[in-house]
């Protein structure tokens, strides 16, 4: 793909993406994550009802009259995007691959945080951390996460959900609200996201095809496993085969929602065939209440 076609791609996603943000999600988005907490703004005369407590002495005693402090919600936030770049999110059945939607997803969030002048950083992952781009604000910003998106090409095709957390809990100090979008086709990762949990407002959003979790009956079909590169004969018109299949699917999945219910982490699942625009709307209005 030359600078030209990535260019015109960050476009189209932007327009799509940025009119998302700004007609539904804006609201949404800021009235669901609540700041880090209280700052000083201004001292003002005691009114009637006001909180004792917030009684500031010092300037009381000066103007021999009473005065309260007055705080406000510290609004700035720091968003932070896991983004599985394995070689399962370049499948799709439908209309685009599992990918296509992650990175429209992303884009939305993104400029969600930037319309509430909130920064967001970028982690691509595969079994290793491909990429880390730094919480900055600011639109070019993230038209270059956006790029990256789009145009990145990872060393590896496979998923260690584990070394992703990991690289979040020591690369960010300060609480954060973190989205990791996945297919989720991975497990042994819940220490790690219960450190990640505890530290951080963290979302998982998986995004699958209906393929991940059923196969068709075809007869003999060949197989590519995306992330090992590996070739096999599947019979498919086997029922156990097929069963063994789903069955693994939904393992996967339950492991997934366990695993981040119980570390206080949300969840969200949308197919790509799906609209994810209702899905991340739901999930905001449950969380904003």
């Amino acid at each position: 793909m030359d600078t030209k076609e990535i260019l015109k791609k960050v476009r189209k996603i932007e327009i799509k993406t940025k009119r998302l943000s700004n007609d539904i999600f804006g609201g949404e988005y800021h009235s669901s994550f609540k700041g880090r907490g209280m700052t000083f703004s201004e001292v003002r005369q005691y009114q009637f009802g006001d909180d004792v407590r917030s009684i500031d002495w010092n300037v009381t005693a000066r103007y021999n009259e009473p005065y309260v402090k007055v705080f406000e919600e510290e609004r700035e936030l720091t968003m932070l995007l896991m983004v599985d770049v394995s070689g399962s999110e370049f499948f799709g059945t439908t209309n685009q691959f599992k990918k296509d939607t992650i990175t429209e997803i992303a884009a939305t969030l993104a400029f969600s945080a930037t319309q509430n002048n909130d920064k967001v950083g970028l982690i691509l992952f595969s079994d290793d951390v491909e990429l880390f781009i730094p919480p900055k604000k600011g639109k070019s910003h993230v038209l270059r996460i956006i790029r990256e998106l789009i145009e990145f090409k990872p060393k590896s095709k496979k998923t260690k959900i584990d070394v992703a957390l990991k690289f979040l809990s020591s690369v960010l100090k300060k609480r954060a609200i973190v989205f990791m979008l996945s297919d989720f086709m991975d497990d042994d990762y819940e220490k790690s996201a219960k450190i990640a949990g505890s530290k951080h407002d963290l979302t998982g959003i998986r995004v699958y095809d209906r393929h991940d979790e059923e196969i068709p009956n075809l007869g003999m079909v060949p197989m590519l496993d995306a992330e090992t590169g590996a070739v096999q004969l599947v019979n498919t018109s086997s029922k156990t085969t097929r069963r063994n299949y789903k069955a693994n699917a939904l393992r996967l999945t339950d492991y997934y929602i366990n695993t981040f219910t119980r570390s206080g982490a949300g969840t969200i699942n949308t197919r790509v065939d799906e609209s994810y625009v209702k899905k991340l709307l739901g999930y905001f209005k449950h969380k904003g209440r």
